[in-house]
């Protein structure tokens, strides 16, 4: 999905839209990383990218923090899906 950031005009949406393009990002990151280290056959090299890899998590993470701190129904379903103990067909809708 596009969008014209012209055509948002309110700048918290805009800063949710840029958190979470950015969160796609990282997740990407992670994929491309994951994919590659598990098929190089450089011990050397796959410890460089399982690294750069599990950096993107943390960037990730710090993503989906401050898309939490900034986005009430997000937070609402993290607090209520993340670290729960119950079986995931019992938290959705």
């Amino acid at each position: 999905m596009s969008y014209k950031e012209e055509e948002v005009k309110d700048n918290h949406v805009k800063d949710l839209i840029r958190a979470k393009e950015s969160l796609m990002e990282e997740l990407e990151a992670i994929i491309y990383y994951e994919a590659r280290a598990s098929v190089t056959a450089d011990k050397s090299l796959k410890s460089v990218l399982e690294h750069n890899r599990d950096d993107e998590k943390e960037h990730a993470t710090l993503l989906i923090e401050w898309i939490r701190r900034n986005d009430p129904a997000f937070e609402k379903e993290l607090k209520e899906i993340l670290f729960s103990k119950k079986e995931l067909k019992d938290l959705w809708d």
